[in-house]
């Protein structure tokens, strides 16, 4: 049997450029203690990266995990009285202007991200449009 010649043709997706914005942002002090507690036990260099990643129930969620500080071009470090914040500059534009806050309740407390970026956010908390 021969191939068949469809004449379809396949390309991949061209690069979106990013909008690459200076972030600010704005630290309760219910968070700022809470992030103080969490990186008590840290390395020197470790630092809070929040990020935003494809999921949730709106479409975007939230991340922030403790690691090492990330090496390279592309990231943006706020200092938080003493503890340091790394955003990507992918992100930058999501995350520029949030207020991250955290939350103790009888259903269990964590942080949560206050963003006037956000078109619709869910009642989760944890997810964005």
């Amino acid at each position: 049997m021969e191939a068949e010649d469809c004449g379809n043709t396949f390309a991949l997706p061209m690069a979106n450029e990013i909008e690459v914005v200076s972030v600010t942002l704005d630290v309760t002090e219910g968070a700022l203690a809470a992030m103080s507690g969490a990186m008590s036990g840290a390395e020197n260099d470790d630092v809070l990266v929040i990020s935003v990643l494809g999921g949730g129930c709106s479409g975007f969620m939230y991340d922030m995990q403790i690691q090492s500080r990330p090496e390279g071009n592309g990231w943006q470090f706020i200092s938080c009285d003493g503890i340091t914040i790394a955003i990507h500059d992918k992100d930058s534009k999501q995350l520029s202007g949030i207020t991250l806050d955290y939350v103790n309740s009888l259903m269990g407390g964590g942080f949560k991200v206050i963003n006037p970026n956000a078109e619709k956010s869910c009642g989760c908390g944890k997810s964005f449009r």
